[in-house]
């Protein structure tokens, strides 16, 4: 454990440093974590944490980007550490023992308190900087990012963003176990993207979805029952959406195409061999000979960011951020 007078010995030599302004709320913070998780190794904890996420060694070693023998020896590590076995063999299959899983639970409040340590600490530098992991969908790194990116070097220089392509809802759990640092993800009309403790939404726009169609074709959604659809691929909100809205017109839709890339459903339209519906960020960029068809009653996606809550004042997010909402108002505006 670890004890009162070296914290705040360490605690006091932090104060010393004029960059910094650590108040007693940071003090206390800083010395629950300490005491929480005693002589246990961070990194170790988080890679138990994503173990218990994610089920294999395997999948650890992915999102970590550790081997899987790296991770092994870090479970085996924190094993030593706490005195006590956290894992046991199944045949196979490696799995978490009772005194695991509750180690597991503890960790993410654990990890939640260093990064709020560790942003507040950050707080103190007037420019911002480090690295932001964002993690976005297609459409939406089309129609933000050649705004947004240009506008956080500009105000925030010394903030490197790097940017994954990534399906909202894994996106989403991803941010939520420290993965991504912030996320732009999506939700259509009664299909709620998932929703997680600890992440906070900020909504960035509300994009008008329209019927495409070739030049020359039926302008009514009901007028497509027999022609063929592309979209995107089963078990995405999209895809539910889409299906659902053509059999309330009175149809089952004829998916002949499936592509997660908009792109690719754009194209299809244009060469006459399919219909789709198209979200609002996508049709800046359509090909001429497709015609936007507004839909009888207008249904909209919402476009919305989220962040984890410890990071709330990490000024490298919130500079990243605001970019991505004034890129979103110059759409809108558009």
């Amino acid at each position: 454990m670890v004890r009162a007078g070296v914290v705040v010995g360490d605690m006091a030599s932090v104060c010393d440093l004029s960059t910094f302004h650590v108040h007693f709320s940071l003090f206390l913070i800083t010395v629950q974590v300490c005491l929480t998780v005693g002589m246990l190794d961070l990194h170790r904890l988080r890679t138990l944490r994503e173990f218990a996420l994610r089920g294999t060694v395997t999948e650890v070693a992915d999102v970590l980007g550790y081997s899987p023998s790296a991770v092994s020896q870090q479970l085996a590590a924190l094993e030593r550490e706490a005195g006590v076995p956290l894992l046991r063999r199944s045949g196979r299959r490696l799995l978490l023992t009772p005194a695991g899983q509750e180690l597991a639970d503890a960790a993410g409040p654990v990890l939640g308190l260093v990064e709020e340590v560790q942003t507040r600490l950050r707080a103190g530098d007037d420019s911002p900087g480090g690295t932001v992991r964002l993690a976005v969908f297609q459409s939406a790194a089309l129609a933000l990012l050649p705004t947004a990116l240009p506008m956080v070097a500009r105000t925030a220089p010394r903030v490197r963003v790097e940017v994954t392509q990534s399906e909202p809802a894994q996106a989403l759990e991803d941010t939520w176990s420290r993965d991504f640092d912030l996320v732009v993800a999506e939700e259509y009309p009664h299909h709620s993207a998932p929703h997680y403790d600890g992440l906070t939404r900020v909504t960035l726009i509300r994009d008008r979805i329209a019927l495409a169609t070739p030049s020359g074709s039926p302008t009514s959604l009901a007028e497509h029952r027999d022609s063929a659809w592309v979209m995107e691929p089963r078990g995405t909100a999209s895809r539910h959406f889409a299906e659902q809205l053509c059999r309330v017109a009175g149809f089952e839709p004829d998916v002949r195409y499936e592509t997660a890339d908009l792109q690719a459903h754009l194209a299809l339209v244009r060469a006459g061999l399919a219909v789709a519906l198209i979200p609002g960020l996508m049709w800046p960029s359509a090909p001429d000979g497709i015609v936007r068809v507004e839909l009888d009653d207008a249904m909209h996606r919402t476009v919305f960011a989220a962040f984890r809550d410890a990071s709330a004042t990490d000024a490298s997010i919130r500079a990243t951020l605001t970019a991505l909402t004034s890129a979103a108002q110059q759409v809108a505006a558009a």
